[in-house]
């Protein structure tokens, strides 16, 4: 159609029907634009992750840290002269909530008392350290190991020699962490 400005004939080409100006319409194109504008995004941030080193360990053949006040399995401390650190005051039986240790004690012709009888039942064991804290000896501790799966309930019995093999397998970590850890104790 042709259009005279200052004197001028041109031709321009105006579309003949405006885009529709209805609620529908506008949130409609809006939404697209939106759509494929946050899409975009999520592909470069998804295309930046490809190039990246993975935060992911192969578990069973990596480990990762673990703190020193990390609370794994239990364990019986001996000292270095190789007698077992148990005086049977009971207080880690005494303040377990869960009810899971049971002890039996009897006084030895020195006039020390020891322990006959020392058993958990990692069943009912929430890992809450309150046995750890409460011996004045260290005897008790819960050590750095996290893979203790069995197959049998029995298994999670532990009696004195299991929780005494524990503490002569992990006491050269156990005694690191609590040394690493003896500022906030």
């Amino acid at each position: 159609m042709p259009l005279k400005l200052y004197g001028l004939a041109r031709n321009v080409n105006i579309s003949d029907k405006d885009p529709d100006m209805d609620w529908k319409s506008i949130t409609d194109r809006a939404a697209t634009r939106m759509f494929f504008k946050e899409l975009f995004k999520g592909y470069g941030i998804t295309g930046s992750y490809l190039f990246r080193e993975p935060a992911t360990i192969n578990y069973p053949f990596e480990k990762g840290p673990l703190s020193p006040r990390f609370r794994g399995e239990h364990a019986l401390r001996r000292y270095p002269s190789g007698e077992e650190r148990c005086i049977a005051c009971k207080l880690c039986e005494a303040i377990c909530p869960a009810q899971a240790i049971t002890i039996e004690a009897e006084t030895r012709e020195d006039g020390s008392r020891r322990t006959t009888r020392y058993d958990i039942d990692m069943t009912k064991c929430i890992f809450c350290g309150f046995c750890q804290e409460a011996c004045p000896v260290d005897a008790i501790v819960e050590g750095p190991n996290f893979e203790y799966s069995t197959e049998t309930h029995e298994e999670l019995l532990y009696n004195k020699e299991k929780l005494l093999q524990n503490g002569d397998k992990w006491e050269a970590e156990i005694a690191g962490n609590l040394k690493a850890d003896y500022l906030y104790r």
